[in-house]
């Protein structure tokens, strides 16, 4: 995650943010994903930046690494991967694309998040959380058998910490017809924080149909008693380059450094005057710097919005 991404409105509140004035969202039933498959993804991408240096960063043996295991997973559940290369300071750095297959090709919603980490540590909040999350969300599709309508397509981006290289890179190289293609995209940064806040992109500002996925992650939030806030996204993250592009954008946020309130930790627990994630952007960014209860309520909210929106 670039920066931290302001909060805006308490959700559950619903007026103001349009949602009052939309017809209501219907929940598609997605399958429950168990956190604990997502924290043993965790458990591999911190070996790999043990393994590496300390680090998941562009241009470092662990950031490879950390693609091929992931697309290895999903060789083995049956998506057509490929990763696309590109260079940044003097380095090769890549991305991860998915597909599974059928759907309608004209009609595609696209699931990603970045897998680098900075090059101070291993990442495991930022973005280690949303990218195992989205591995999960892609191997219950398989499992599940799942038939969506859209065609489904899943990215794992690099060089996000350089300033968002690797999706712009995607995005730039799509031909229009392709880039017309993409009707959604969803994006997934720090799903995890050790002193969470539930945020969901605010759709004001973005490109016409982001309401619709806003809506779809609150509706989720609030169906678990959860009371989610909005959050301005700006260009902070990867879903910046699919916005420009006039992509339907959405996705959650769990926060980094910015400060919890005592009205945010009486409703989500916590503590107050406290930053979201302290480990931001640092070496202790590693497994034990991860809220599981957070982590589990999103991934689960990732797979409610795919399976609701896909269908």
């Amino acid at each position: 995650m670039k920066a931290l991404l302001t909060a805006l409105v308490t959700a559950g509140a619903l007026v103001g943010s349009g949602v009052a004035d939309a017809q209501p969202v219907r929940l598609a039933a997605a399958p429950d994903i168990p956190v604990s498959a997502v924290r043993a993804d965790l458990d591999q991408l911190q070996s790999i930046a043990s393994a590496n240096g300390g680090n998941r960063a562009h241009g470092r043996p662990g950031y490879l690494a950390s693609v091929n295991w992931v697309k290895s997973k999903l060789d083995a559940a049956g998506f057509t991967t490929r990763v696309q290369s590109f260079s940044r300071n003097g380095a090769t750095g890549y991305n991860l694309i998915a597909d599974w297959p059928g759907g309608d090709p004209n009609d595609v919603l696209m699931v990603g998040g970045h897998l680098d980490s900075v090059s101070a540590g291993p990442g495991i909040n930022d973005n280690g959380t949303g990218s195992a999350s989205i591995l999960e969300v892609a191997l219950a599709v398989r499992s599940s058998g799942f038939q969506p309508r859209r065609h489904l397509r899943f990215a794992w981006w690099g060089a996000e910490e350089l300033g968002l290289v690797g999706s712009t890179h995607y995005v730039n190289s799509l031909s229009t017809t392709d880039r017309a293609r993409i009707k959604t995209y969803l994006n997934f940064d720090m799903t995890g924080s050790p002193n969470p806040g539930y945020f969901v992109y605010s759709a004001s500002g973005q490109p016409s149909g982001s309401l619709r996925v806003q809506q779809v992650l609150q509706q989720y939030f609030s169906s678990i008693g959860v009371q989610s806030e909005l959050t301005s996204v700006g260009g902070r993250s990867d879903h910046a380059a699919f916005a420009r592009a006039g992509i339907p954008v959405g996705g959650t946020f769990t926060g980094a450094e910015g400060i919890k309130t005592s009205a945010q930790a009486q409703k989500w627990g916590g503590q107050a005057g406290v930053a979201y994630d302290r480990c931001y952007h640092r070496s202790c960014d590693t497994t034990s710097n991860v809220n599981a209860t957070a982590l589990d309520r999103n991934a689960d909210a990732i797979a409610s919005a795919l399976w609701t929106l896909a269908t």
